[in-house]
């Protein structure tokens, strides 16, 4: 009785933590330009780009290195679980098409971060995102709030300090 009790309290975080460990959803991009969307697919996880966040309305969706828009773009397509918390695959750089080597896992605080790597993880650099809890309409397309002084900037009569 004793040994199944203690197998059970050790094994209670490993379940845990492979629970927490779900990546799959909406996460805002490090640069804050962007809305991910990380799926379950064919065994595994896959990327695409779900928002792109534009400064003005007439800016244009963005393109990738062949011209064809960035939304839903799949970044990854073949992120396989190595651990608990660890997946690896191949993401593509929609700018120039070039393909790297990619490490998702959830951080402690419960964010994703994605490395981005050539040839071996130790070359590479770490995006952290965060959990995207609102809505992604179907173009893709997203205005990028305003900072607080913007308003003021492209209104002068609602700066508070208006010379009279």
């Amino acid at each position: 009785m004793f040994r199944i009790l203690a197998a059970v309290l050790l094994l209670l975080p490993l379940a845990a933590a492979r629970a927490s460990g779900d990546l799959t959803g909406l996460w805002l991009t490090q640069g804050h330009d962007g809305i991910m969307a990380v799926t379950s697919c064919d065994g595994g996880l896959c990327v695409e780009i779900a928002g792109v966040i534009l400064d003005h309305p007439n800016d244009p969706t963005p393109t990738d290195y062949r011209g064809i828009s960035q939304c839903h773009l799949r970044l990854v397509a073949d992120a396989r679980q190595i651990d608990g918390n660890l997946w690896k695959g191949h993401i593509l750089d929609p700018r120039n098409g070039r393909v790297f080597g990619v490490e998702l896992r959830q951080t402690r605080d419960g964010d994703l971060a994605l490395r981005g790597f050539l040839a071996v993880p130790l070359f590479g650099e770490t995006q952290t995102w965060t959990r995207y809890n609102g809505t992604v309409p179907k173009d893709c397309r997203m205005l990028a709030p305003l900072p607080p002084d913007a308003k003021a900037a492209q209104y002068p009569s609602a700066r508070k300090d208006t010379p009279r």
